[in-house]
């Protein structure tokens, strides 16, 4: 996705949305900015003989990096190796395989993902402690590393500027289509990323592997915040089917290469909009889905408040199979948000189906056949009348698709 650059972007967790993405380039993403190049290959850890191994690489001048990872406590082995190499805030190369999670796989897990660390190190030229390492697929089995490492020798040869779309296709697992989104700033740089996802989408974060680049010349201490912040308006908002990963990676690169020195705000908007167009993006992907739903709590007390309330819609089976149905049962929407702590005098929420008030003032509001769920993207609007701030949540319906593709995953 390109994005257009918008003056009035915010990076707040108020404002998250509104982001407009009229076109589609699925050939560069994390290869936009000046100074990456990127690689998929087919390395043979996929049965199915698809792109399996992806790898980026900075080649500078600066190796500025920051992550933010799943807070799962079981997570996975190349979390554990990245978050120490993410420590010092340097990173010369990320190393990305789908076809297995390498999560819960003791210390031969971790060993295997420092021997991937190491093994990219010495085909790009750099050190081990400056490689990140992502993994995604089904847990508790060990990667085959003998395809792993024949693909690390491929990948550091089909290195090209070029090589964004291969890159973003390796990392695919349940995944229809790759996600990528770049945004171009008329001052000289550019922010470019690729993600992965269509499952166990739930903050933190969402089950995902994300690899954003920038060339950008960003000031020192500006990566890490700017990239909890934008997390926090993007990915923390896509709940897909409330299931936490043990993987979830988010890598930022950045070196400098436009010379370019953005102001803090206009980075941390830039950022935000490329976060949250991967995140919808993979809500647009979700296993089974057949209904994108936007969940926006308006007038509530907090933002925690708002957040707390389309949450909790969200996490209902009992919506989500409604939606599927194509039909606006509000009364799943007030018995979820009711659950809720959040400041509210239920004789004054209003529910709205693409608006439509089905339920105003806490009474009955318009008729249920006046709503048309047939379309794809469904807005949900619950205005709390509690205050001023407002938060969305992007979730999906809830289908025999969704079943039927967890319960053969592992098969």
């Amino acid at each position: 996705m390109i994005i257009t650059p918008d003056p009035s972007a915010s990076p707040s967790a108020d404002a998250a949305d509104g982001v407009t993405v009229p076109g589609v380039d699925r050939s560069e993403g994390v290869t936009a900015p000046t100074g990456f190049r990127a690689a998929g290959v087919k390395a043979g850890i996929k049965s199915s003989g698809k792109k399996d191994l992806a790898l980026v690489v900075n080649d500078g001048p600066r190796f500025d990096a920051a992550a933010v990872f799943t807070s799962n406590r079981f997570s996975a082995a190349p979390v554990d190796v990245s978050r120490e190499a993410v420590r010092d805030g340097r990173l010369t190369a990320v190393v990305l395989n789908s076809g297995g999670a390498n999560a819960c796989t003791g210390q031969p897990g971790i060993d295997d993902a420092v021997t991937m660390a190491r093994l990219t190190a010495e085909a790009t030229g750099s050190k081990a402690c400056d490689v990140g390492v992502a993994s995604t697929g089904l847990i508790g089995v060990r990667l085959p590393m003998d395809a792993v490492a024949n693909g690390i020798t491929l990948a550091a040869g089909q290195l090209s500027p070029d090589g964004g779309g291969d890159a973003a296709e390796a990392i695919m697992t349940t995944d229809t289509v790759s996600k990528q989104a770049v945004w171009r700033d008329p001052a000289g740089w550019t922010i470019g990323g690729m993600a992965k996802g269509a499952g166990m989408l739930a903050p933190a974060l969402a089950t995902m592997l994300v690899v954003i680049t920038t060339d950008a010349d960003l000031e020192d201490g500006e990566m890490e915040p700017a990239l909890w912040e934008a997390t926090g308006a993007s990915f923390d908002r896509a709940d897909s089917d409330g299931c936490m990963s043990t993987n979830d990676t988010v890598i930022l690169l950045a070196n400098g290469a436009s010379q370019v020195m953005p102001a803090r705000d206009a980075f941390a908007a830039a950022l935000t909009a490329v976060c949250v167009s991967l995140a919808r993006q993979l809500i647009a992907d979700a296993e089974g889905a057949e209904h994108e739903i936007s969940l926006r709590v308006v007038n509530a007390a907090s933002v925690e408040d708002a957040l707390e309330v389309a949450r909790a819609v969200a996490r209902s089976n009992l919506f989500k199979c409604a939606i599927a149905g194509n039909d606006p049962n509000w009364g799943r929407v007030l018995a979820a948000a009711g659950t809720t702590q959040a400041a509210f005098d239920r004789d004054e929420v209003d529910v709205y189906f693409n608006d439509v008030g089905v339920f105003l003032q806490g009474a009955i509001g318009a008729d249920r056949s006046e709503v048309d769920l047939s379309h794809r993207h469904v807005d949900v609007r619950i205005d709390l009348n509690a205050g001023q701030h407002e938060a969305t949540i992007w979730t999906n319906d809830l289908t025999h698709g969704y079943v039927s593709e967890n319960a053969d995953y592992s098969s």
